[in-house]
């Protein structure tokens, strides 16, 4: 029996959550794959799945044994390069998702960034603003830019997001300038579709209220890109976080609106599972994120 072999079937197993998920990725037929973790079991004398016909989870025991499997994995890997010609090289897989926009704006150069520092790691990138599952889909580390609830999930801050109210000067030369919050509800309004609250936003004004006002949401999309562009053509007044805004108020193609007044800011964050041990790989590359977007006054709107 190689151990090994079987150690790291089972960990594709767990990952994946099926005997053909792991056998279409590891590239092997499901009877080996199902050999495997027969072989294993009858080893460790336990059950280390309960199984149905559309899904295989961990026992308790299983769940105790993989944890142990991906840092004794995870050590064969880092002592292999350790003794190999590449001392220092970081090398292997991440899987990584982020949210679309700030992924493709500026996530993206750090991925470029972090490759020429480190050629032999090889990444996967998933660029989806929806939140995906870490465990049950593979994931290293997701980006994450949101109030972080209580979760199985570890975070890292990576830096502060800021949002802005933004329109044309077109538009407002149009439709006039807002002078105060309750003026925003007589525009037409630019949403991010996958807000808590798409009827009102929430703003604190230069006295330090808070007021929540009822808007007329005229185009809804999920894309921040594509909401500033609208913005730009004069169709109203976008709601959007600075990374995607302040180039575009920089150049005069938007200008912000009640600039006064300011939402409450949210964090952009690494995170990652509790349950799963990090390797070199990963710890390298969160650290690399924290030093560079940490205190970033472009994304602060400074």
């Amino acid at each position: 029996m190689d151990k090994f072999a079987n150690m790291e079937t089972f960990v594709r197993v767990v990952d994946v959550g099926s005997i053909s998920g792991a056998a279409d990725r590891m590239n092997l037929a499901k009877s080996a794959v199902s050999r495997r973790l027969k072989e294993l079991e009858n080893h460790l004398n336990a059950q280390l799945f309960h199984r149905s016909t559309r899904s295989m989870k961990p026992t308790e025991t299983g769940l105790a044994f993989y944890e142990h499997c991906l840092r004794i994995l995870e050590d064969i890997r880092e002592a292999e390069a350790a003794t190999s010609h590449a001392h220092c090289v970081l090398q292997g897989p991440l899987k990584v998702a982020m949210p679309s926009t700030f992924g493709v704006l500026h996530m993206g150069a750090a991925v470029n960034d972090f490759l020429k520092l480190h050629p032999n790691v090889e990444f996967e990138l998933d660029f989806n603003d929806r939140q995906v599952a870490l465990i049950d889909d593979g994931y290293d580390l997701a980006i994450r830019i949101a109030e972080l609830p209580d979760s199985a999930l570890l975070a890292r801050k990576l830096t502060t997001i800021k949002h802005v109210l933004c329109a044309s000067p077109d538009y407002l030369a149009e439709h006039g300038t807002p002078t105060k919050v309750s003026d925003l509800s007589a525009h037409q309004c630019l949403i991010y579709s996958l807000s808590k609250d798409v009827s009102h936003w929430h703003i604190e004004t230069p006295d330090g209220s808070s007021q929540k006002v009822k808007i007329n949401p005229v185009l809804k999309s999920s894309s921040g890109e594509y909401l500033i562009s609208a913005a730009e053509n004069g169709l109203g007044i976008a709601h959007l976080p600075t990374f995607v805004a302040q180039e575009k108020i920089n150049n005069g193609s938007v200008v912000e609106v009640l600039p006064g007044c300011s939402f409450r800011a949210i964090n952009a964050y690494a995170v990652y599972p509790q349950t799963r041990h990090l390797s070199r790989r990963v710890r390298t590359f969160i650290d690399f994120l924290v030093e560079r977007f940490e205190g970033t006054p472009y994304w602060d709107n400074a």
